[in-house]
């Protein structure tokens, strides 16, 4: 019998699988702005791709400095998601929202259309 967490963990080191995880605690984000379930997620997404010495071979780091960018909320939650994205190949991009029926009423002037999500592209 074996943990969620590990199933989880086995799940996320498949890369596809690791950026389908990001992907979707991003648009989480989103709606509920918790930093803490995103920094969780990003470490168990590293812990999953091989830890975090693999991860800072990966990006040219030191491992306890990474860890604790990774880690450390006093650290900008960007610096963190871009690093964990480089090492996989990834990066973070902008695009358009798709509102299902925009209330054009509740946006100001001009931003009816230029609203933006966050969203990992491949390099």
């Amino acid at each position: 019998m074996r943990t969620w967490r590990e199933c989880l963990i086995e799940q996320l080191a498949d890369r596809k699988s690791a950026i389908a995880y990001l992907q979707a605690i991003l648009e989480d984000y989103q709606i509920y702005k918790n930093h803490a379930v995103v920094r969780r997620s990003l470490l168990t997404v590293v812990e999953a791709q091989g830890g975090i010495s693999e991860l800072a071979k990966q990006v040219n780091a030191d491992p306890q400095v990474l860890s604790k960018v990774i880690s450390n909320e006093d650290i900008p939650l960007i610096e963190a998601l871009g690093i964990v994205l480089k090492a996989l190949g990834y990066q973070l991009s902008i695009q358009p929202i798709k509102l299902e029926a925009p209330n054009l009423d509740k946006y100001p002037s001009g931003l009816d259309r230029q609203n933006t999500s966050a969203h990992v592209a491949e390099n």
